[in-house]
């Protein structure tokens, strides 16, 4: 995909936040429709939905597929880590009582291991300056959730805790391997290669451990709409161009302001209440998130 001079400028410029409450909506989804379906089950349906979806939208476009073996195996392996183990594994968590925001929270930890990890890997220099930003977004992000590790911090679940940090270390390898191996795809064929490789490995899994529990309710139906059209296709699509387009430390940044929106989504559906550290902790978040981007 091409854009104009013009048009990418205005892209650049909108994409950052456009994607931050889109991801964020991603942990609203996981607590709307786990009294509706099973976690796997759900995400099944929504990978093999966006696989339908993005490869007609490829096929009518007549974009360019991967190329050999390794092409399809870089897609693939991709989208394991992005996609499966990572959405798997936040969803899991969630339907086996990790609260959404405390799971948002345990995500936000992707910029720290992205910067430790992107030096060896991929070359880049990580900053004084930066490293400082890291931890004060973290600082921010923890500010933000704080009143709810508080107030339930001895019901959480260890283990699904425990499947939260390995979905976070799963989307950090992912993002650097995409970084690595995806600068020539065309992003369409390849978000629809990455969606495949994550339903291969999670329909197995659902059918083996789930009894394909998903009730067509109302709220089932559209998070499912939205996880395809929204989370899926614009999200990701929104994400890989963004890796693309800059360091991986920097993009990885954005996920400091996952957790404050997630907060004031839940705020707005679900009448949670936002004490002043927590506002105090969005504006920590905003400010050195979008120095960052």
């Amino acid at each position: 995909m091409t854009l104009a001079p013009d048009s990418a400028a205005l892209a650049a410029r909108l994409a950052p936040a456009l994607f931050v409450v889109i991801w964020a909506t991603g942990f609203v989804v996981a607590r709307l429709v786990a009294p509706h379906a099973e976690p796997l089950t759900f995400l099944s349906l929504r990978f093999l939905g966006t696989v339908a979806v993005l490869g007609g939208v490829a096929l009518l476009a007549g974009a360019r597929w991967p190329r050999g073996w390794r092409g399809w195996r870089d897609a693939l392996v991709a989208g394991i880590l992005l996609q499966g183990l990572y959405l798997d594994g936040v969803f899991w968590s969630v339907s086996r009582g990790l609260p959404a925001g405390l799971a948002a929270l345990v995500t936000s930890l992707q910029p720290l291991l992205t910067a430790v990890i992107a030096g060896p890997l991929l070359g880049e220099r990580v900053s004084a300056r930066r490293w400082l930003g890291i931890a004060v977004g973290f600082l921010g992000a923890g500010l933000v959730l704080a009143p709810k590790l508080g107030a339930g911090a001895d019901a959480i679940p260890p283990a699904a805790l425990a499947v939260c940090l390995g979905s976070t270390l799963a989307i950090t390898f992912g993002t650097l391997w995409q970084k690595r191996t995806s600068a020539a795809v065309d992003l369409r064929t390849n978000a629809a290669v990455q969606f495949l490789g994550a339903a291969l490995m999670t329909l197995p899994l659902a059918l083996l451990l789930e009894e394909g529990r998903f009730d067509a309710s109302l709220p089932a139906l559209a998070g499912l709409a939205w996880a395809v059209l929204g989370l899926s296709v614009g999200g990701i699509l929104i994400l890989l161009w963004l890796i693309r387009r800059g360091a991986v430390a920097g993009v990885a940044a954005l996920f400091y302001l996952v957790p404050p929106v997630s907060a004031a989504m839940a705020f707005g559906l679900f009448g949670e209440s936002l004490a002043p550290v927590q506002i105090l902790g969005m504006v920590v978040g905003v400010a050195v998130a979008s120095r960052g981007a």
